[in-house]
C-alpha cells in the first residue's frame, strides 16, 4: 500500500510549546516536528503493512489501535531521552506520566486565559498568586485568545452557571459527553485539586497559579473518552475515507486524550500518519492550534 511522504512541514509547532519571546529558542522548539515526521514515517510504514492484510474493518481498527501504542511508546521512550524542559515546568517533570492512563477522578485540567508563566521572565507575585510582567509569548497570547473564546462561547449557548458540557456526536447518532469548560466556582475547585494532587505527589505546590479569573478545559470521564477514542479508529478504519471523515475522527481522537502527558504530540503524529496511507496528497493541512480549537470552539467551528 503506497504511502505520501511525511515531512516537518506537516507539524506546525503548537503555540503552547513555543514559551519563549527569543526566535532562537523558538526555532530550537520548532526542531520538534522533524522528530514527529520521523516517528510517523516508520507508523505509516507500519500502518500500510497491516492494512495490506487486514481482511475487514475490524482488523483495519485494530491495527490502528497498535500503531496509536507504538506512538505513545514512542512519546515516552523521546521524553526519557529529552529529559526535563527548562523552566518551572521541569521541577514537575516525570517520564512514566507520558504513559500514564487518565484514569476516574484523575481528570486533566488545562488552564486557558491568563497564564502568566507562560511570559517569558514572569516573576512570581505571592500576593496574587500568580506570575506577573514577563514577555508574551506564543504560548501566553494563545492561552489569552482561547480563554476569552471560552467566555464568548458561555455567552453564545446561554450557559449561566460555571459549568460548560461539550457534546459530540458521534456518526452513529450518539451524544457523547466530551471535555467541559469551567470558569467562576468550578474552575477555582479545579485549582484547588491540582494544588492537592501536586502536594500529594510530594511536589513544591506554592507557586501553582490559582490566582486571576481562571477558565479551565477538563478531560471527559475515561468511559467517555474511551468511546470517543474508538469511534475515531472505527471512522479512520473505512476502506474508502473521506476527508469529512477524517476530519470529524481528528475531532474525536482531540476530545480523548489518552495519558496523563504526551496525548497532544502523540494524536498530531498520529492523525498525520493515517492521512498519509488512507489520504495520499489530500491530507488537510493540520492547524499548529488544533488541541486549542477542539478543547474550545465544539465540533463544527473546530475545522478551519
Amino acid at each position: 500500500m503506497p504511502t505520501a511522504p511525511i515531512t516537518p512541514g506537516d507539524f506546525p509547532t503548537s503555540p503552547l510549546a513555543l514559551r519563549f519571546a527569543d526566535p532562537a529558542r523558538q526555532a530550537k522548539a520548532r526542531a520538534f516536528a522533524s522528530e514527529q515526521a520521523a516517528a510517523a514515517t516508520e507508523a505509516a510504514d507500519l500502518l500500510a503493512q497491516l492494512w495490506d492484510t487486514a481482511p475487514g474493518r475490524p482488523a483495519r481498527a485494530a491495527a490502528l489501535a497498535a500503531v496509536h501504542e507504538r506512538l505513545v511508546d514512542w512519546r515516552y521512550r523521546l521524553a526519557v531521552a529529552m529529559g526535563p524542559p527548562p523552566g518551572p515546568a521541569g521541577a514537575f517533570f516525570n517520564p512514566e506520566r507520558f504513559r500514564t492512563p487518565i484514569r476516574e477522578g484523575d481528570t486533566n485540567f488545562d488552564r486557558l486565559g491568563e497564564v502568566g508563566r507562560l511570559r517569558e521572565g514572569a516573576e512570581w507575585d505571592q500576593a496574587t498568586r500568580a506570575y506577573t510582567g514577563g514577555r508574551a509569548t506564543p504560548a501566553s497570547e494563545a492561552m489569552l485568545r482561547y480563554g476569552r473564546l471560552a467566555e464568548r462561547r458561555f455567552a453564545a449557548e446561554g450557559v449561566e452557571g460555571d459549568t460548560l458540557q461539550n457534546w459530540v456526536l458521534l456518526p452513529d447518532g450518539r451524544r457523547i459527553a466530551g471535555n467541559r469548560l469551567l470558569r467562576g466556582e468550578a474552575a477555582y475547585r479545579a485549582d484547588a485539586e491540582l494544588v492537592a494532587r501536586y502536594a500529594a505527589r510530594g511536589l513544591d505546590a506554592s507557586r501553582i497559579e490559582t490566582g486571576g479569573r481562571p477558565v479551565y478545559s477538563a478531560t471527559p470521564t475515561p468511559r467517555d473518552s474511551a468511546v470517543l477514542h474508538s469511534a475515531a479508529l472505527d471512522l479512520l478504519a473505512r476502506p474508502h475515507l473521506t476527508v469529512a471523515d477524517y476530519l470529524a475522527a481528528r475531532y474525536l481522537l482531540f476530545q480523548a486524550p489518552q495519558n496523563k502527558k504526551g496525548s497532544d504530540a502523540v494524536t498530531r503524529t498520529f492523525i498525520v500518519t493515517v492521512g498519509a496511507v488512507a489520504l495520499p496528497g489530500a491530507v488537510p493541512v493540520l492547524p499548529e492550534d488544533v488541541d486549542l480549537r477542539c478543547y474550545v470552539l465544539g465540533q463544527s467551528p473546530c475545522h478551519p
